[in-house]
């Protein structure tokens, strides 16, 4: 159905063309999901624009094929490129609320859509839309049809994203990343959907991901990309089932696994430029010297978080909602507690109200000894404020984009009164770049500079430039690709062995949260589902719903492990 031979693109520079997918050969049969993975950067997006002629400017086809049936795709004019596009090529972009038009209803997107490309009254059109929502799962289509983006949870907000590339009836449907952003449940809702599609429409789908647990699950061939070119290319059995490439066996070791836990993970190669000078030292022996060796544990007892609904009349009182119902729970000095759960869940929350950013309703919080007092209590020169730092899901929205790194780590280090000398700040900040894996030069440069991976990196930098004593990780992996995914598991790993933290680390990635986790706490819609040692839970859950979500989890069948 689709064929693609030879495809290269180029973009110009005052430095030359650069070229940023080399000879790219992949076909996609009638009814076939051929999953394209890769890291960030490998050019998968790329190949994806290229096909349905939506390369950014200035990026051009310099060479290649392309054809979907007897249709040359290189060959059509302005006009017949966008009569095609999304006619007979459609694509389901990664982040569907930016998808989706926030000031239109979702009625009016989809009659849109379907008039843009076919002669029909807009009552058929409706009709059709509501006939592709009823498809694709969404209960009540006549009246959810009425609704806004925002008014649809993210894996809803995906199924209208997959019911605009339906509508048109296409014959190829590129799916960039379709599951990134959603938990385990959604996910493999949404997956379900892509392979019932495939089946009884006889859609060929190029599936775009950067998690092979993905891929193993749904696609039926797969390509292996890097640097712009396809490393290995095959049925999935025979790519991941017996990989030849090196990088592919490597990346294949870089997938958490869901069944044991192993003490370090085999990436492809180190992303960061770590320095040769030993430097980190200095930070590491500042570290030790603080309060950071005393490990110390955090008791939450019955923690309520409400928060209060919108007032519709003078007379009526809003109606609140319990974010958190009465949950508790023990971290034990030195240890990591892994937090689990859909979105919704709480988890969140729970973050926010320890560090004081959200006030709870009622509970007790301690730190060791020490009371941790809500929110509004903890002024800015209060001990918590210093004691417990976190790390945020987003990297580059946590990082202040106007800012050198230099001034990033400097901050906590004035803040609260650790080091005074403007000298002295700079070196330590350094330091601590070696320590996570960076290079100390890295120091005079902006946030934007960095990849993902390596502003995570910095992240965890200032952090521990704070000398926290109990650390909080927000989906810290949860936007990275499997291999540096991996980087930032190792480097967690290294740092609690150094120095002990007690970490609580969040995430909806079930086969993250084994690797990391001493004790597992599983939350749901606001109350704890199951609490224990991580192996029990694994091996042997109570809860029912901790078994579906085990169940959920994509995984490499066993008989495909590397090692």
């Amino acid at each position: 159905m689709l064929k693609v031979k030879n495809l290269t693109v180029k973009f110009p520079s005052r430095f030359g063309d650069i070229t940023a997918i080399e000879d790219v050969a992949m076909s996609i049969a009638s009814g076939e999901i051929h999953g394209l993975v890769g890291e960030s950067g490998a050019g998968k997006s790329t190949v994806g624009a290229a096909i349905i002629g939506l390369l950014q400017a200035p990026g051009f086809v310099a060479d290649g094929q392309m054809t979907l049936a007897d249709t040359d795709l290189r060959n059509l004019t302005a006009v017949e490129a966008h009569n095609m596009r999304g006619k007979r090529i459609s694509m389901i972009f990664q982040d569907p609320q930016t998808s989706l038009n926030p000031l239109m209803r979702v009625e009016d997107q989809l009659i849109e859509t379907i008039q843009a490309h076919e002669d029909i009254s807009s009552k058929d059109a409706r009709a059709r839309a509501v006939e592709i929502l009823e498809e694709i799962g969404i209960q009540n289509a006549s009246e959810r049809i009425k609704a806004y983006p925002h008014q649809f949870s993210g894996g809803m907000r995906q199924r209208v994203v997959i019911a605009l590339a339906l509508s048109t009836n296409p014959e190829v449907i590129i799916a960039d990343e379709p599951t990134t952003a959603l938990d385990v449940a959604v996910q493999s809702q949404v997956l379900d959907l892509i392979k019932e599609l495939a089946t009884n429409r006889k859609i060929g789908f190029m599936l775009i991901t950067h998690d092979i647990g993905v891929i193993a699950q749904v696609a039926d061939r797969v390509s292996v990309m890097r640097y712009g070119k396809v490393l290995e290319s095959g049925t999935t059995a025979q790519v991941l089932g017996d990989p030849q490439h090196p990088y592919t066996q490597a990346l294949l070791d870089s997938v958490p696994p869901l069944d044991r836990k192993i003490d370090r993970f085999r990436v492809p190669e180190e992303e960061s430029n770590p320095s040769q000078k030993d430097v980190g030292n200095h930070a590491e022996r500042w570290l030790l010297e603080g309060v950071m060796q005393e490990n110390v544990g955090l008791k939450v007892e019955n923690l309520r978080v409400e928060f209060p609904g919108v007032r519709t009349s003078l007379w009526q009182k809003p109606d609140s909602f319990t974010a958190l119902h009465d949950i508790s729970f023990d971290v034990k000095p030195g240890s990591i507690l892994g937090l689990v759960g859909e979105s919704g869940s709480g988890k969140s929350t729970l973050a926010k109200a320890i560090t004081g950013l959200v006030n709870p309703t009622a509970g007790h919080m301690a730190l060791g000894a020490e009371t941790l007092p809500p929110g509004k209590l903890r002024t800015r020169i209060h001990p918590s404020r210093q004691i417990v730092q976190m790390i945020f899901q987003d990297p580059y929205s946590s990082l202040n984009p106007r800012h050198r790194i230099s001034a990033i780590l400097s901050e906590p280090l004035w803040l609260y009164g650790l080091v005074n000398d403007g000298g002295e700040r700079r070196e330590l900040a350094r330091a601590m770049l070696d320590l996570v894996g960076m290079a100390p030069e890295d120091l005079d440069k902006y946030p934007h500079q960095f990849s993902g991976g390596q502003r995570q990196r910095i992240a965890v930098a200032r952090a521990l430039l704070a000398r926290p004593r109990f650390l909080i990780c927000d989906e810290p992996t949860s936007a990275l690709d499997v291999s540096i995914q991996a980087e930032m598991l190792n480097l967690l790993k290294d740092l609690h062995a150094k120095f002990g933290l007690t970490i609580l680390f969040i995430s909806h990635n079930l086969a993250v949260v084994r690797q990391m986790s001493d004790d597992m706490v599983v939350l749901r819609n606001g109350r704890i589902e199951e609490f224990g040692r991580a192996q029990n839970v694994y091996q042997n859950p109570k809860s029912e719903y901790t078994r579906e979500l085990l169940e959920l989890t994509p995984v490499l069948p066993t008989t495909w492990a590397t090692k």
